[in-house]
């Protein structure tokens, strides 16, 4: 029962975090700066990054509910905190600031934390589980080159 209280809680502060960085975006996609932005050639389109994150946070939230299920600490907490205002913020800095510099730092940053995720919090029975932040680690990927090709190329 404690493991579906986990799962619960951790997708409500997952698709919270989800839904607090698209109010931060706001209309900012349809939008005279983003529009007019040189975009790499290799950007999806508009429906993929709703349909991968829905999947990623999915992945993540069972993660997680395995994760603190073993290993709840509070520094396991922090690094999780950190995840959240990281994709929460990148929002913020790239579509309503226009910080397309710090927007790319701050998806480097935040592929970092998610794969220290990756290579750190693991043991014999979290081992598997762990392919379960690959799509969020593929995806930040993709998205890093996204935002890195809007930075050097405007």
């Amino acid at each position: 029962m404690k493991k579906l209280y986990l799962f619960i809680l951790f997708l409500i502060i997952n698709f919270g975090g989800l839904a607090l960085g698209n109010w931060f975006m706001g209309d900012a996609v349809t939008g005279d700066w983003y529009t007019s932005l040189n975009k790499a050639p290799w950007t999806p389109p508009g429906w993929v990054f709703g349909a991968a994150w829905t999947l990623i946070m999915l992945c993540f939230s069972i993660y997680l509910t395995y994760l603190f299920s073993i290993r709840n600490s509070k520094f396991v907490m922090s690094v999780y905190v950190v995840a959240v205002l990281l994709n929460v913020s990148w929002n913020y800095l790239f579509f309503n600031q226009h910080l397309i510099n710090w927007g790319f730092a701050n998806i480097i940053l935040l592929t970092l934390v998610i794969v220290y995720f990756f290579i750190t919090f693991r043991n014999d029975k979290l081992h598997s589980l762990k392919y379960l932040l690959l799509p969020y680690i593929i995806w930040l990927c993709i998205a890093t080159s996204l935002n890195g090709y809007i930075v050097f190329n405007n």
